[in-house]
């Protein structure tokens, strides 16, 4: 990277569940006007925008500006599944790192509906169609798409080093108390490892209902520009971007044999340690971590692909508390997908919005203490995974 990138504002509304929320024009114009106001500026400063979303027609990112503004900026719509938002990120810091503008706006959103995610367009191949055959002989019969892959990988997990049901009851417990200090989050009631374990079962031995993410509405934006325009207009200069890497998947994924491939295991290590040798400081300088917790499993999966913990030691880290406050790091102090909840064009950024509050030490009831070191990871099946690490 050329050029320092900062983050010099950012933006957030509160996520809501599929019906309760206002329309995405509405909701990704609210989260924008609040990263434009939070970094100081008007919106005629912005010379590009990225846009993320998967449920909408195309140009959808240019119907939420046009209730912003109407410049004539670039304005590039950014599908790619659930790091979507991360990889509105990503292009954002690109186009300013090698020089090509100097101030950007990423905004995602996201107007879904009740229930389990499905495809749209039924009538060709399913890009996840490779990854379906191979969690297949392990997957009982009316397990939705999502939920087969991902419960697919913690139960590789579980044959691998015996890793318990508890242990995830454990993650999604741990999120459920952090979410209760989120005003942002949609669910914010305290739950147990053993409510957690007592809830419906949705694959026996392996996901209770819980486990996973519910769909969900809202909206986030980041204004992302150099250091050098920030200085000279007099933003926010604290927060930059150390590192940052896009990766997809390796042949592993359908060679193998190891099921926790599915869940983008391979591609978020990949992409981990690219960033930190971009950064060139490691895992254990990390401070708080937002990472994809789409399901509990993969939360686990992906404290060890990022290196927090040694493959196959997550049980221990979990039982030590090294995932919550008072412990090594804290993950997701938001409350994470599993409490925050999931807009999925969303998601990147609302991850980047609580990275950039505790760095600069605003987020309340949630701070972790003398957090500098940020690391935010965000993962799309088919594949797409992003990691950023921010500092101050």
């Amino acid at each position: 990277m050329t050029s320092k990138v900062v983050v010099a504002g950012v933006g957030m509304i509160p996520f809501k569940k599929p019906g309760q929320s206002e329309t995405y024009p509405v909701m990704g114009a609210q989260a924008v006007r609040l990263a434009l106001a939070d970094a100081g500026i008007g919106y005629e400063s912005i010379q590009q925008a990225y846009a993320s979303y998967i449920y909408g027609d195309s140009c959808s990112g240019q119907r939420v500006l046009y209730d912003v503004g109407m410049t004539g900026v670039p304005v590039i719509n950014v599908h790619n599944n659930c790091a979507s938002g991360s990889s509105a990120l990503y292009l954002a810091r690109q186009a300013i790192a090698s020089g090509e503008t100097d101030i950007v706006l990423a905004f995602g959103f996201e107007q879904m509906n009740p229930g389990a995610l499905g495809s749209m367009f039924t009538d060709r191949p399913n890009p996840l169609e490779l990854f379906m055959q191979q969690c297949d002989p392990v997957v009982p019969e009316g397990v939705p798409t999502a939920l087969r892959l991902f419960g697919a990988a913690g139960l590789e997990h579980m044959k691998r080093f015996g890793t318990p049901l508890e242990t995830f009851a454990k993650i999604r417990a741990k999120a459920s108390r952090h979410a209760a200090n989120n005003p942002l989050a949609v669910f914010r009631k305290v739950v147990t490892p053993q409510d957690v374990l007592n809830e419906q079962v949705m694959w026996e031995g392996v996901m209770t209902r819980s486990m996973a993410c519910p769909p969900t509405c809202g909206a986030a934006a980041a204004v992302l520009c150099s250091e050098a325009y920030a200085k000279k207009h007099g933003l926010d200069t604290r927060v930059w971007v150390a590192g940052q890497a896009l990766t997809t998947d390796g042949p592993e994924v359908f060679k193998s044999g190891d099921l926790r491939q599915l869940a983008g295991f391979g591609m978020s290590r990949l992409a981990a340690n690219k960033v930190y040798e971009q950064a060139g400081i490691g895992a254990e300088d990390v401070d708080v971590v937002e990472l994809h917790d789409c399901f509990a499993q993969n939360e686990l999966l992906t404290y060890e692909a990022l290196g927090l913990c040694p493959e196959g030691g997550a049980q221990k880290f979990v039982d030590d508390g090294d995932n919550t406050y008072g412990g090594r790091y804290v993950v997701n102090p938001s409350g994470g997908l599993l409490s925050k909840g999931h807009p999925i064009g969303a998601t990147g950024l609302a991850q980047c919005y609580e990275l950039v509050s505790q760095l600069r030490g605003k987020a309340e009831q949630r701070q972790v203490e003398g957090a500098r070191v940020a690391l935010q990871h965000n993962v799309g099946i088919g594949g797409a995974a992003v990691v950023t690490m921010y500092r101050i």
